[in-house]
């Protein structure tokens, strides 16, 4: 029991000087703005945003609703991906060579150049945006989920096998088990990539979103809602990000 008391404090610590820390870097935003007699234009004070984004929070709200099922749903999809890819390439390690290459070349260019294709193919609906996000993480999710999976101890597979265990047997009771904190590390970095994927594909065509405010605000010369919008992007996806961390503590606590 003090175990988990410890590691409950341990989590509200870190909360804390998490939270202290974002504090910080808006009030030195806020001061250095106004030392500087920055232009508005060019980088307002945090007071402006924090305003701007309290008196459009209707329209932003539902924004970050848009998004964040955008980003949701392509992660369930690339996590499905990606952990079935790296089962097959462990189930048949022949496949290895002839699969991964073409993955590698693919992902080599940067992921916002697939934008405009999955615009011309989905249309301005959320599915081209779901699709570019599950792209982005699958691959991710592909390569730590592989790596986990291949990073087993030899004698412990051995020692299955000694007992009579098959392939699909040491899959399940030593591969997964090893290999799920590398996937979930894969998703937590997915969780961000997604979001910054998902409002860049908004930005380059859609009927709503973040990325939606973040052009039309642009387009009117808005900049301060330009702003507000990415103080709701970042919220948005520190959010999603604390709930796959703590579900990543409730499923492998033996981590």
């Amino acid at each position: 029991m003090s175990a988990l008391r410890l590691a409950a404090a341990d989590r509200s610590r870190a909360l804390l000087l998490g939270l202290a820390g974002i504090a910080l870097v808006m009030v030195v935003w806020e001061i250095a703005v106004r030392a500087l007699d920055v232009p508005s234009y060019i980088l307002p004070p945090m007071s402006g945003i924090v305003a701007m984004a309290i008196a459009e929070w209707r329209s932003l709200l539902a924004a970050a609703w848009v998004t964040a099922l955008e980003v949701i749903m392509g992660l369930g999809i690339g996590m499905v991906v990606g952990v079935a890819i790296a089962i097959l390439l462990v189930i048949v390690p022949r496949a290895k060579p002839l699969v991964l290459p073409p993955l590698i070349a693919i992902n080599a260019v940067p992921s916002v150049a697939y934008a405009p294709l999955a615009q011309l193919w989905f249309g301005m609906g959320p599915e081209g945006k779901v699709f570019m996000v599950a792209f982005v993480v699958s691959y991710t999710v592909l390569l730590n989920t592989l790596d986990g999976l291949e990073r087993v101890d030899n004698a412990a597979v051995n020692l299955l096998r000694s007992f009579g265990a098959g392939r699909m047997a040491i899959l399940w009771r030593l591969r997964f088990p090893s290999a799920a904190a590398a996937a979930a590390t894969g998703i937590r970095i997915s969780v961000v990539r997604g979001m910054i994927i998902a409002v860049v594909t908004e930005m380059l065509g859609a009927y709503r979103g973040l990325g939606w405010i973040v052009f039309q605000s642009v387009q009117q010369i808005d900049y301060l809602r330009v702003w507000a919008a990415v103080l709701v992007t970042s919220v948005t996806s520190l959010a999603l990000f604390a709930i796959v961390s703590m579900a990543e503590r409730k499923l492998i606590y033996w981590r």
